[in-house]
This record gives C-alpha cells, sequence and structure tokens, in this order.
C-alpha cells in the first residue's frame, strides 16, 4: 500500500475548514452544509436562497483552482475511468442521496455532529460501499 500521499497536517486542516464552515453556514443562515441539498436548491430558481448557494458551490469549484494556483501545479487527479461509468455513477449517487435523504456531506459533517442515528448509519453505509467499490475497482473488476 502507498502511503506517499498521506498528509495527516494539511488533512486535519482541510477538515476543521469543512466542520468551521458548516457550522458558520448552520449559526448565520440555520441551514446544513449538505452539497446536494445546496446544489438541489439551486435548480428551484429561489432568488432569496441564490446567492449564498451559488457561493458555496462556487467555492467547491474554485477552491481547489486558487490552491494549485497559488501553489504553483496543476490539479493533483486525474480521470482516468470510462465517460459512461462516470455518468452512471453521477446518477448512482443521486439515487442514493434521495433514497438516503441527503448526501455524504450533509450526513457526515451535519448529521453526524447532531449525534443523528439516521446519519450515522448512513455513513457506515457510505464508508463501506466506498471501501468495497474502490477494492472492486484496483483488482480491475470495475473496469
Amino acid at each position: 500500500m502507498d502511503f506517499s500521499n498521506f498528509t495527516p497536517g494539511a488533512a486535519s486542516i482541510g477538515g476543521l475548514l469543512i466542520g468551521a464552515s458548516g457550522l458558520i453556514l448552520f449559526a448565520l443562515l440555520g441551514r446544513q452544509a449538505g452539497v446536494s441539498s445546496v446544489a438541489g436548491g439551486l435548480l428551484r430558481f429561489d432568488l432569496r436562497d441564490l446567492d449564498w448557494r451559488l457561493a458555496f458551490i462556487g467555492g467547491i469549484v474554485v477552491g481547489p483552482l486558487v490552491v494549485a494556483f497559488v501553489r504553483g501545479s496543476e490539479l493533483p487527479f486525474e480521470i482516468t475511468f470510462n465517460p459512461w461509468m462516470l455518468v452512471a455513477a453521477g446518477l448512482l449517487v443521486g439515487f442514493g442521496t434521495r433514497l438516503g435523504n441527503g448526501c455524504t456531506s450533509g450526513h457526515g459533517i451535519c448529521g453526524v455532529s447532531r449525534f443523528s442515528v439516521r446519519s450515522i448509519v448512513a455513513v457506515v453505509t457510505f464508508v463501506g460501499v466506498g471501501v468495497l467499490v474502490a477494492t472492486l475497482a484496483r483488482l480491475g473488476g470495475l473496469s
């Protein structure tokens, strides 16, 4: 197993920033930082919520670009999967988000921090399935 990209310091800072952003969003607007619900709200075109939703999603898209620019490097990942597999995965994630009444960020950051049993079960399920799929992909069963 390759641990050359293991960066506990950066990961801890990132985790603290994600948690702080969820706390700030809840404290200021009373909203949970679930990406699927924030993005889904953009599809309703409700002008009262449009500004913070666009800022939230925009930060997710622009943030890595800013970090890469500041570091003077390229984005540290490469998409090598079949595009149709990515589309299928996206649709499955969307279906799972509706079925699970929230996404990994909503359940994992906001739900678990509130000790929501539903969110804890959801996160355990997400992680378990993620480990299974990653293992199958590494063994060549999903290429």
